[in-house]
This record gives C-alpha cells, structure tokens and sequence, in this order.
C-alpha cells in the first residue's frame, strides 16, 4: 500500500511510454506525485497517461524529442504551467546501439546515441535546475547502467554514452551541493524491456555481441515477467526522492545497494 510520499509534488520522467520510464512514471503517480511524461511517441504516451488516470494518478503527456533544445524548454514549460514547479526529474531515455568497431559502424549514429544519452539529460537538467536552485529543493536521478562501468568491445556508443552520463551526474551534484538538491545515478535492474528485445533482433548485435544476445534470451526464458525489476527500479526512485539519501548526492546506485548502510558509512567518514 502508497503512503502517497510523492503528494504534492510534480515529477517529469523521459522515455516514459513504455518499459522502465513508463514503470517509474507509473510508480511516481501512485505515491501522489503528478508525472509529465516525455517520449517522442505521443500515442505510447496518452496510454500511459489514461493508465495512471484510470489508477487514480495525474499524469500529463508531453511529446517532444529529449536531443531538441526547443523541445526540451517547451515541454518543462507545459509541464509547469499545468503543474507548478518541478520537483523530480527523471532522465531515463536511452539507446542500446548502434553496435560493432569504431571504424565499421556510422560515427552519425554513434553520435546521435550520445545525443540521447549525453545532450537529453544535459537539456533537462539545464532546464529545470535553476528552479530548483531558487528553491533550494529538488531531486534529479539519471537511470544509468553496469555498462557504464565497463569496457566492452563493440559496445561502446552504449558505454560511453551511461559512463558519460554517470560522471555528469558527479559534476551537476557537486555544483549543487549547496542548494539542497540530490543528484543520483542508478542501474536500474537487468530484464527484458523493448530496448532488450531489439538489441535480440539486432543483425549487428548478433553479429558482434552474439554472447550477450544468448545471455538476453536466456534472461528472457528465465524471467518472463518484468514487474519485480521495475517495481525495485521504482523503490530506489522513490527512496532517492525523498530527500533522506541526500547525503549521497552524486553517487551512482546499484539494485543490490543498501542506501542506509552507505548513509551510515558516509555519515561515519565525512565522505
């Protein structure tokens, strides 16, 4: 059962139609937040807004592209106009490819994956932070990824891309530290999403990543049902939101992390 922590405040998810954009959105709306919701598939989103409607939420649809200036200022612009300031951004848009060696794959699309990665959260972040630094109050989380951390070969408009977004997270909290506003990276969990499923049916990824394309399919056969990865991803969302890991500000967060444990550790070490 929602205790409603989120009552009164307004959150913006990116990438919210459909997989874990649309779980957070959907999470965010249940424990009262009002949720605009940032996709560049308008349909995907109205359902996920009459979705969180039926369920008693508010959610807002806001179509735009996360990689277009205008679009960005224009969609934070609508959203708080119809909600009042933002209080939670949520950067989740993301791109599995493209995938194979630099010098084979297109350094265009290369590059328009780090747009996605890399300028949409730079936009937001951009868009929303001076509010929340006249407030001194706000909380932004970058959904990352383990691959962030990783060196692979033929994946690296992916890793580059979370690795980037990780470290940028870093800087947008330290110059924030004094402004009361919590800035967070996470790993979202591991299952079978739409990205997943077309980094499956990817001929570059088959042809260049053919184990982790055996390990996503058998993930897929092993766990068939996303619900439990995306209600922990929304857990930890929802954690972070409320003010009591700000402490923490600047960290990139695991499923698997204790935050209280690493709250403890910090308070204890000054770090």
């Amino acid at each position: 059962m929602t205790t409603k922590t989120l009552q009164g405040q307004t959150a913006l998810v990116t990438g919210a139609g459909r997989g874990f954009g649309k779980a957070i959105a959907e999470r965010l709306a249940a424990e009262g937040a009002t949720v605009g919701l940032v996709s560049r598939s308008p349909a995907q989103l109205e359902a996920v807004a009459a979705e969180i409607g039926a369920a008693g939420g508010r959610a807002i649809a806001l179509p735009a592209d996360v990689t277009n200036r205008a679009d960005v200022e224009r969609a934070v612009k609508a959203l708080e106009a119809q909600a009042g300031h933002i209080d939670l951004l949520i950067n989740n848009a993301g791109l599995a490819g493209p995938f194979g060696p630099i010098g084979e794959m297109d350094p265009d699309e290369w590059w328009d994956a780090q747009a996605v990665h890399v300028r949409g959260p730079l936009l937001f972040m951009g868009a929303v932070l001076p509010g929340m630094r006249e407030r001194k109050n706000g909380h932004i989380v970058n959904i990352a990824s383990l691959g962030g951390g990783m060196v692979q070969s033929y994946l690296s408009a992916y890793g580059v891309g979370k690795n980037t977004a990780i470290r940028l997270t870093e800087h947008v909290a330290l110059e924030n530290k004094d402004f009361g506003i919590g800035v967070f990276s996470i790993e979202p969990g591991t299952t079978i999403t739409a990205m997943a499923e077309s980094t499956i049916n990817s001929p570059d990824a088959q042809k260049w990543l053919p184990d982790m394309v055996e390990i996503l399919k058998k993930l897929k056969a092993a766990q068939p049902d996303p619900a439990p990865v995306f209600a922990k991803c929304g857990d930890m969302v929802v954690a972070l939101a409320s003010g009591k890991y700000d402490r923490l500000s600047g960290r990139y967060m695991e499923p698997e992390d204790d935050f209280d444990a690493l709250l403890r550790e910090a308070s204890a070490t000054g770090k």
